[in-house]
């Protein structure tokens, strides 16, 4: 959640006569809210709150190998949106990365839309994935991602019927002012912005010391969340501490209903607020708000899974119809594989009736990269069945890792992720892989920290104008630059090699007190430092031959402490396989 605002007490006063008017006209225009469904015959699914807290630690790791921070435009917040999109489109979800051009650290949103329900009928649930700088963020907004992927991975694999669609959003940059639900919202037309019938935002829902409060806890679209909470006796509160300071505000703005959980963040918790919830009173519900200590340390368990228990149970009564007289599940298994090229691989797909009478289910396959074939035997089976996958690849088939999906077609359509590697053979597809090593054509693919690919004039490039300069500000500070390459087996040789210039200020002969590692797969291969530093580029060399087969990211980081400057400076990066 983003840091409120001071405002001297006239302008309080003006805001407060402008909100009760806007409010008013607010209420009189805004379309029907999303109705809360009939019982349902299956009740909503249990959220492991194991699970969810499984993503943040994987969120929580992302920020310590980053700098310490998922802020929006860092390499930390780029590694996040990876972690959830791979476990979006492993479940079958197909996701779009929206860039924000105009936020102030251009980045993603991800969008997620589960593929049943009527398409004009939409019901969003959002959470902001950036942290601020000065920590990992995780219960800011670690929570609610984390409690929004787990719910997104359950509704796929348990594929019920929908009466509404479920579109999923992760928001960058609303630290920085609601930026990438603004723009989100900004670029939806008028009839797309009427599809959407509810938004459910959820932003710090597992504080420590946490409260149970509701985005406009009175409104007919708050009344699924309420109904949950109620079940035990919460006694929920209206959310005004967050009131107009997370990302359901850039869709109130625009008209559409909205709600959502928060658990608090630097208001104190009230003594009747500690006696009917537990806690502490006179403190705040999150004492690490925007601080380095918001970690997993920082999440209270049962806030967290009551919070993860509400999505589900609003999403399975605003947008889950009843159960089809006939209906199936399909799984694959194992769920990834690795074939060489020229070689095959099985799975077995296996099918289940889940209700009514079994059913021929037709099986198909898409998402293969080029010279790889899928295949069924038999190609349909009776519900209960199985069949056996094959996937086969040419000797020219494209290397490197992708998503298969399998879908089953019945009486309705079920899909299953299956994750394939390629290799290479003996054949050693070999040649030289890094893309744009000399950083000429812009920053892709290369994953680096705001500034680092740059044609500045304080140090020269090796060739052309551009190169990576990692740290020289003399200060405490970060830097990374990262590229994956997928390495072919079977080949003699593999070599990563580098120019490499190291200028520094430090006087020292003895001591590293600034240092450049170089990473392969997360394992520290090299490592340079100010005691290096010579003029002009000298080339270093890797051995990358224990990583053949393998798609790995190769990493430099730069760290510098708080006193004189040493500027690492990388130009004309290769791979070369032979």
């Amino acid at each position: 959640m983003r840091r409120s605002m001071p405002a001297a007490g006239l302008a309080l006063a003006l805001f407060a006569t402008m909100a009760a008017t806007v409010t008013a006209t607010a209420a009189a225009a805004a379309p029907a809210p999303v109705s809360v469904a009939a019982p349902l015959a299956a009740a909503a699914p249990d959220i492991s709150v194991t699970n969810v807290q499984a993503h943040l630690t994987q969120l929580n790791t992302i920020a310590s190998n980053n700098g310490g921070t998922r802020r929006a435009g860092s390499a930390g917040y780029t590694a996040s949106v990876a972690y959830v999109k791979s476990k979006l489109q492993a479940a079958g979800y197909t996701v779009t990365e929206q860039t924000c051009t105009s936020c102030t650290y251009p980045g993603s949103n991800l969008i997620a839309e589960w593929p049943q329900g009527p398409a004009d009928q939409v019901v969003m649930f959002g959470a902001h994935l950036d942290s601020v700088s000065a920590g990992p963020g995780i219960n800011d907004n670690g929570s609610g991602s984390a409690t929004l992927l787990e719910n997104a991975l359950v509704l796929a694999s348990q594929q019920p019927t929908m009466s509404k669609r479920v579109r999923f959003a992760w928001w960058n940059g609303e630290e920085q002012g609601l930026q990438g639900s603004k723009y989100y919202v900004g670029q939806l037309s008028s009839t797309q912005r009427g599809y959407i019938k509810a938004y459910y935002n959820f932003d710090m829902v597992g504080s420590p010391n946490g409260g149970y409060f509701i985005n406009r806890i009175t409104s007919a679209t708050a009344a699924p969340l309420k109904a949950y909470w109620d079940s035990f006796n919460l006694q929920p509160e209206e959310n005004t501490e967050g009131a107009g300071r997370s990302d359901d505000y850039s869709f109130a703005n625009a008209g559409i209903q909205t709600s959502g959980y928060a658990a608090g963040a630097s208001y104190t918790k009230t003594s009747a607020q500690a006696s009917k919830w537990g806690g502490t009173a006179g403190a705040a519900y999150d004492g690490c708000y925007h601080r380095s200590c918001d970690t997993t340390a920082n999440i209270n368990a049962t806030v967290l899974n009551r919070s993860a228990d509400g999505v589900a149970y609003t999403i399975w009564n605003t947008a889950v119809g009843g159960t089809p007289t006939n209906d199936f599940s399909l799984a694959v298994s194992p769920t990834s594989g690795s074939v060489a090229r020229g070689g095959s691989t099985t799975a077995t797909v296996s099918t289940a009736t889940t209700s009514g009478s079994a059913q021929t289910v037709s099986l198909s396959a898409s998402g293969a990269p080029s010279g790889v074939t899928v295949s069924f035997s038999p190609s349909s089976v009776t519900s209960g069945g199985s069949a056996t996958m094959t996937v086969s690849a040419s000797s020219s088939a494209t290397t490197g890792t992708f998503t298969i999906t399998v879908t089953g077609t019945g009486s309705a359509t079920r899909t299953a992720g299956y994750t394939l590697t390629v290799t290479g053979t003996g054949g050693c597809a070999g040649g030289q892989l890094i893309v744009n090593g000399g950083f000429e054509s812009g920053s892709s693919p290369w994953t680096a920290t705001s500034g680092v690919i740059t044609n500045d004039s304080g140090q020269a490039a090796r060739s052309g104008s551009y190169k990576a300069w990692l740290d020289g500000y003399g200060s405490s500070h970060t830097d990374s630059l990262a590229q994956t390459v997928s390495l072919p087996a079977g080949c003699a040789s593999y070599t990563l090699a580098f120019w490499l210039h190291i200028d520094t200020a430090e006087t020292t002969t003895s001591t590293a007190y600034d240092k450049l590692t170089v990473q392969v797969g997360g394992t520290t291969v090299a490592t340079y430092s100010n005691l290096n530093a010579a003029s002009g580029y000298q080339q270093r060399t890797v051995n990358l031959a224990g990583y053949a087969g393998q798609t790995v990211t190769l990493k430099w980081t730069g760290v510098e402490d708080a006193s004189l400057q040493t500027s690492f400076v990388i130009d004309d990066v290769t791979v070369q396989v032979g």
